[in-house]
């Protein structure tokens, strides 16, 4: 495996910081934010999207400091009913991404209206009342499918071999049946970018969602969750209060080894590679508490202890 982490963790620094950072932290790259939910404030989208120089020159500045780029995430709504931009934006990553050689963009999925006319996404979370299934048919068959057949096309047309799709909150693709089920009507440039951060909150279980889906996972956000017992007692994991108010909320984004301790990201490295994954591991710093560069430093010394790197060399001896 390879360890790196997502541009947004340092997005208060310079593009020659942030690089000159991973370099001192010893990581082997960057996987850069292009835009959607981020102000991207290390790639320009619509100046690399027109410049041949640009692109060169950006990747020149990972060269130079012995760093890859792992993978550009363009992390939006792209089905927003009224926000065509976000879509775009994912286009143009892919675009881009080929044209760089770049072989993984990370995404969401995308959540769309809950009908035609309606202004808002609707994430349908429950099997009850009767209407939530013709949202779901509604959002599937006139949404989604039609726009990712298209960005898987895109995808092949432009050498882009990995779309990974976060399975996150308020997203259509969201657990590993949402995402499989995506992955089989597309085929399998559709992936996971799995981020157990999500998965925790959710209430499922990162280690078992690594081994179902296999061959599906197709890079990994390293990001923790505390979970905060007393107040999920009373309010339960569904909260909608505001991220920077920690203590009263039932859950939090946080460094890692603050939420799960070492004994839980070894488990998780070792499931990953049960899971045949022996790609990358992308720290993404989130903990609203903690300063990000600090933050970033104790979740890579985590992941340097504990993932497997070396390739595995056992041959069972003839008896």
């Amino acid at each position: 495996m390879k360890l790196g982490f997502v541009s947004d963790s340092l997005g208060g620094m310079s593009f020659e910081a942030l690089l000159d950072n991973a370099a001192r932290l010893g990581v082997s790259g960057v996987e850069v934010n292009t835009g959607g939910w981020s102000t991207a404030p290390h790639f320009d989208l619509q100046s690399m999207k027109a410049s041949a120089d640009s692109r060169r020159d950006f990747a020149k500045a990972f060269e130079n400091r012995g760093l890859e780029i792992i993978a550009l995430n363009a992390n939006g709504n792209p089905l927003h009913p009224t926000q065509p931009e976000q879509g775009e934006c994912l286009k143009d990553t892919i675009r881009i991404a080929g044209d760089m050689g770049i072989k993984t963009v990370c995404a969401m999925s995308g959540l769309p209206a809950g009908r035609e006319g309606d202004l808002m996404p609707n994430w349908v979370v429950s099997s009850w009342p009767p209407e939530t299934q013709a949202i779901l048919r509604y959002q599937w068959e006139e949404k989604l499918l039609p726009f990712w057949t298209e960005i898987a096309a895109l995808a092949r047309e432009n050498g882009v071999a990995r779309i990974a799709l976060e399975l996150h909150g308020n997203q259509y693709v969201y657990n590993v049946p949402s995402l499989l089920k995506l992955r089989a009507a597309v085929g399998p440039v559709i992936g996971a970018n799995l981020d157990p951060s999500h998965l925790f909150w959710m209430g499922a279980d990162p280690l078992v969602a690594a081994l179902a889906l296999g061959e599906a996972v197709h890079h990994v956000h390293a990001k923790d969750t505390m979970l905060n017992g007393p107040v999920q007692a009373t309010t339960s994991l569904l909260e909608n209060g505001s991220l920077m108010d920690i203590p009263a909320r039932s859950w939090s984004y946080i460094t890692l080894g603050f939420g799960h301790g070492e004994e839980w990201w070894r488990q998780f490295c070792y499931h990953l590679k049960m899971a045949g994954y022996d790609g990358w591991l992308s720290v993404e710093h989130e903990d609203v508490l903690l300063n990000s560069l600090e933050g970033l430093e104790k979740s890579i010394a985590l992941l340097k202890g504990v993932m497997p790197v070396a390739a595995s060399d056992f041959v069972p001896q003839a008896i």
